[in-house]
C-alpha cells in the first residue's frame, strides 16, 4: 500500500446552556435526566480547530491536545471512535493512490490533533466543542453520511453537550427514552441568524481548571439531591416549552427571567449536592447582585446571566445599546488590573467598546457609578478580579477549513506542527 496521508481540517463553536443539563440517567452512554437548551457562540471568537489524519503508516491512534499528547485509552474517546468507524463508508483518490474500503477504517490508525481558543476545563464548554469538532471532522475524513442529528448523538457519548455544538444558533438537546441512547440527539430550534441583535459577553473569572468536574459532580448530584429530582421531572419541563416559545418570538424579557432562574437553580443543586458543590466565587456573585439591580431598576430584564460549571459569567444583553451600557457597567466594577491595557482586557468583538466610548484606559477610570446605585452608598470597584471579557454573539454551525495553512499536523508526517 502506497504511504499517502488523508487529512481534515474543521472548526466548531462552543456553547452556553440557557436551560442547563446536569445529571445522567446512563452515565456510558451519556443519557440526560432532562432536555437542554443552549446557543451557539461565534466561532470567531470561541472555538475548537480540530485535524485528523489517516495513514497506513501510522502504528497507532494518537492525539494531540492544545500541543501535549494525551491519550486516547479512555472509554469516551474509544466509544466515539468506534461509533463513528462503524459509520463510516469508502473513500478513494486516485491522484494519491488511496482507496480506503469500509472494512478498512477499522485496521486503519488515526492522528488527531485539536486546539481550543479558549481556557480548556474551566467551565466554558471547552470538552464540549472538543468533542464536536472530533466527530465532525472524522464524519468528513471517514465520507460519514448520517446527519447532525446522528453525529450529535456519537459526540454525545463523548461529552453530553458536545451534541449542543453541532448546530449553530439555538440548539435543543432531547433527552430521549429508548435505553441505547439512538434518541438522544440535539434538534436545531433556530439559527443564529434569528435572533442576531443578542450580544454575549462572557467574563472569565478564573480560567483555571475546577476544584469538582463536571462528571463527577453531576454523579453526586444525582446520587444526593432531592431538589435535583424535582427539577428535572417538575420544572425543566414546563421551562423548556417556555424556552422554546420565547426564542421563537424573541421575546427577551421572558428569555432573560429563564436563563437567570435556570442557572440559579442549576447552582442550588450543587450546592443541594452532599458534599457540596461550589463553582461560583465571590465575583460570580457580585456579576450576578449587579445585573439583578440593574433589571430592577429597569422595571425589565436588560441583561441575562447565566454560569456553568465554573465561576465565568456569560451575560447575554438584547442588542448593541444595552450591550453598550453593559460593557460601561462591567468595567466600572471590575477595571482592568495595572498592568493590563484595554485592548487584551477586551476580546472578541471590540467594536462594543466604541459603542460604550471607551476607547482607552482613562475613559474607563472616568466612568462614574451606575444610576441605580442609591447615592451615598459606598460603590466599590473590583480591580484584578476579572481575567478578562469575551465579546461575542450567537454564532454558525461547524465547518470544513479548506485552506491547508490551518490544518494542525503536517501533511508529509501526519505529526504536530
Amino acid at each position: 500500500m502506497a504511504k499517502w496521508i488523508r487529512m481534515v481540517t474543521a472548526q466548531t463553536p462552543t456553547n452556553i446552556a440557557v436551560i442547563k443539563y446536569w445529571g445522567k440517567r446512563d452515565e456510558a452512554l451519556i443519557l440526560p435526566i432532562n432536555d437542554s437548551i443552549s446557543v451557539t457562540l461565534d466561532p470567531d471568537h470561541l472555538c475548537t480547530t480540530t485535524t485528523v489524519a489517516v495513514s497506513p503508516s501510522f502504528e497507532q491512534d494518537r492525539m494531540w491536545l492544545n500541543g501535549k499528547e494525551i491519550s486516547l485509552s479512555g472509554g469516551r474517546y474509544q466509544n466515539c471512535l468506534r461509533a463513528i468507524r462503524y459509520c463510516a463508508s469508502g473513500v478513494e483518490d486516485e491522484e494519491k493512490g488511496m482507496k480506503i474500503a469500509k472494512e478498512d477504517w477499522e485496521k486503519l490508525h488515526l492522528h488527531i490533533a485539536s486546539y481550543n481558543n479558549f481556557p480548556t476545563a474551566a467551565g466554558l464548554a471547552s470538552s464540549a466543542a472538543g468533542f464536536a469538532c472530533l466527530i465532525f471532522a472524522l464524519a468528513k475524513l471517514m465520507n460519514v453520511r448520517e446527519d447532525e442529528g446522528k453525529l450529535s448523538a456519537i459526540a454525545r457519548q463523548g461529552s453530553g453537550s458536545a451534541c449542543h455544538s453541532l448546530y449553530g444558533g439555538f440548539v435543543k438537546w432531547i433527552m430521549g427514552k429508548n435505553g441505547d441512547g439512538s434518541d438522544s440527539l440535539a434538534v436545531q430550534l433556530a439559527d443564529e441568524k434569528h435572533w442576531g441583535d443578542l450580544v454575549i459577553v462572557i467574563a472569565v473569572v478564573s480560567s483555571q481548571q475546577k476544584e469538582t468536574s463536571s462528571t463527577t459532580g453531576m454523579h453526586e448530584s444525582v446520587e444526593t439531591s432531592m431538589l435535583l429530582k424535582h427539577r428535572a421531572e417538575e420544572i425543566v419541563p414546563k421551562r423548556i416549552l417556555q424556552m422554546e416559545e420565547a426564542i421563537k418570538n424573541r421575546d427577551f424579557p421572558t428569555f432573560a427571567h429563564l436563563t437567570c432562574v435556570d442557572s440559579n437553580q442549576f447552582h442550588a443543586v450543587c450546592l443541594d449536592t452532599c458534599p457540596p458543590i461550589f463553582y461560583m466565587n465571590d465575583t460570580s456573585h457580585r456579576i450576578i447582585s449587579f445585573v439583578e439591580k440593574w433589571n430592577r431598576a429597569e422595571g425589565t430584564p436588560q441583561v441575562a446571566y447565566t454560569f456553568d460549571a465554573g465561576p465565568n459569567a456569560v451575560l447575554i444583553a438584547g442588542n448593541r445599546r444595552v450591550a453598550a451600557r453593559l460593557m460601561q457597567r462591567l468595567l466600572f466594577y471590575f477595571p482592568p488590573g495595572a498592568d493590563i491595557d484595554l485592548n487584551s482586557y477586551i476580546l472578541g468583538d471590540k467594536s462594543i467598546l466604541q459603542d460604550a466610548g471607551l476607547k482607552e484606559m482613562k475613559d474607563v477610570e472616568g466612568l462614574q457609578p451606575p444610576p441605580e446605585i442609591k447615592e451615598n452608598s459606598p460603590t466599590q470597584r473590583y480591580e484584578g478580579n476579572v481575567t478578562y471579557f469575551i465579546c461575542t454573539r450567537p454564532g454558525r454551525s461547524p465547518i470544513v477549513l479548506s485552506d491547508e495553512s490551518q490544518a494542525l499536523l503536517s501533511p508529509e508526517t501526519g505529526l504536530p506542527r
